[in-house]
């Protein structure tokens, strides 16, 4: 598989970490707000679908502030 340039390293996470952490927190809340039943998984899905809509722009924004707090409050690593 053909990588993609450094270039797009922040585009590609924003858009792998947006989407995995709104699938799961908008099942989680769709869980306990309406429980499980037949019903349940599009619920989840329509939930999803607005949920990236508004998470995958707020972490690209947001990324690059959380790396640079980040390496406020962590040590760099120690070289060999």
């Amino acid at each position: 598989m053909a990588k993609l340039s450094p270039r797009f390293y922040t585009l590609v996470f924003a858009l792998i970490m947006s989407c995995l952490m709104s699938l799961l927190m908008s099942g989680v809340i769709t869980a306990i707000n309406t429980g499980f039943d037949p019903g349940f998984l599009l619920r989840w899905l329509r939930a999803w679908v607005v949920a990236w809509v508004v998470a995958f722009p707020l972490v690209s924004f947001i990324a690059p502030l959380a790396h640079r707090l980040t390496r406020r409050i962590v040590e760099p690593a120690a070289s060999s």
